[in-house]
């Protein structure tokens, strides 16, 4: 039978420019795991975000750890905790707000003992690796800071994960792949982000698309594809290509139409190249970042010579690649780049240099084997 018990931290409470309520309040750091978790990322069955938190990095809780453990260990920097809206503040002076220094009162957090982890009332935001090491150290009655705040949905708690890390050396597929599903007001370089994120993530999940859970992101490590590289390619396009068609001033973009022409010119290349598709970068460079990048300005180029016909569709892709086809060194052989520029097929790089080497090489022979063979013809 689930019993429910109290804990009393005494606390500051105060608000900030937002209006917002933060409390400020100190606990035993083996007494954490009692009324906090951590929300892992991950998707669900239907690829929904669930969570935002990285797996724990064994390595680093066990250098804090052992610097817990020895007679100088301090650790003076706070904890962000989001807690839900069972957790109240009991205020004991009778101003709320003393000179700007905030009002003195008890934290009441509930615990349920023996209650499952996902009934912790509390989630830890930013921390977490301290917190593992505080519940693995040997060590009694070691205070640490916290800062909590009520977060009464996951994806309030979401955004300000984002917002507090996106600073910090956290791993960037992490903070790629929260930005679709977050509604808050973000640093400009997220902001423009998080479209092409998007698009990202359909391209991983979506049922149709012939990248379908081969991009590597933290709720998909098994992709060899690499999120940046992917990234990379939509944005360029974004800016440039055919996917800038599809933009709108007031940032309603024409997501359906982008992602049909990804999909149909991906699907294409895949069909043109179908010994290269499949393989790991490793074994192909059309899977390698040089390879996707340099075809998405290829799908670019090709989008722009159809374009008086409308949409590129497959049949467009289709004989515009295929002619290309014999020049192309995947995954055996050797690039003939010019006259003392013969690279091996593997000597490829995902550096600039050899990205924009590999775009030219392509764009020459494209335009060498259709654009003017078409022109001629007419």
């Amino acid at each position: 039978m689930m019993t429910t018990t109290l804990l009393h931290f005494p606390a500051i409470a105060f608000k900030q420019k937002t209006g917002r309520t933060l409390y400020a309040f100190t606990a035993p750091g083996s007494q954490l795991s009692e009324f906090l978790t951590i929300a892992r990322i991950k998707r669900a069955d239907n690829t929904a975000i669930t969570g935002y938190q990285r797996p724990e990095v064994l390595k680093h809780i066990g250098e804090i750890k052992d610097y817990l453990e020895t007679d100088a260990a301090m650790l003076p920097n706070a904890l962000v905790v989001a807690f839900d809206d069972t957790v109240r503040f009991e205020p004991i002076d009778e101003i709320p707000e003393k000179h700007g220094a905030g009002c003195h009162g008890y934290l009441v957090v509930p615990v349920q003992t023996n209650g499952e982890e996902y009934s912790k009332p509390g989630w830890v935001v930013d921390g977490q690796q301290r917190m593992a090491a505080l519940r693995d150290a040997s060590l009694r009655n070691f205070n640490v800071c916290l800062v909590g705040f009520i977060a009464r949905t996951e994806d309030e708690q979401r955004e300000q994960f984002i917002l507090v890390n996106s600073t910090k050396p956290l791993p960037k597929g992490l903070i790629y792949e929260l930005l679709p599903t977050t509604t808050c007001r973000l640093p400009g370089f997220l902001a423009q982000r998080k479209f092409s994120t998007r698009l990202l993530a359909r391209l991983n999940y979506d049922g149709d698309s012939p990248f379908r859970h081969r991009i590597k992101t933290p709720t998909n490590p098994d992709g060899v594809i690499k999120d940046n590289s992917v990234l990379r390619m939509i944005e360029h396009s974004l800016s440039d290509g055919v996917l800038y068609r599809f933009r709108s001033r007031t940032g309603e973009h024409d997501e359906e139409s982008m992602l049909d022409v990804l999909k149909t010119y991906w699907r294409s290349v895949a069909e043109v190249f179908p010994d290269a598709w499949p393989l790991p970068p490793r074994r192909s460079r059309l899977t390698h970042g040089a390879g996707i990048v340099s075809m998405g300005f290829l799908m670019d180029a090709i989008a722009d010579r159809v374009r008086r016909d409308g949409l590129p569709t497959a049949q467009h892709f289709m004989e515009n690649l295929i002619p290309i086809r014999p020049v192309c060194r995947w995954t055996n052989g050797y690039w003939e780049f010019g006259p003392g520029q013969q690279r091996r097929w593997d000597e490829i790089q995902n550096t600039s240099k050899d990205i924009q080497l590999l775009t030219n090489y392509l764009m020459i022979q494209y335009k060498t084997q259709v654009w003017n063979r078409s022109l001629a013809r007419s």
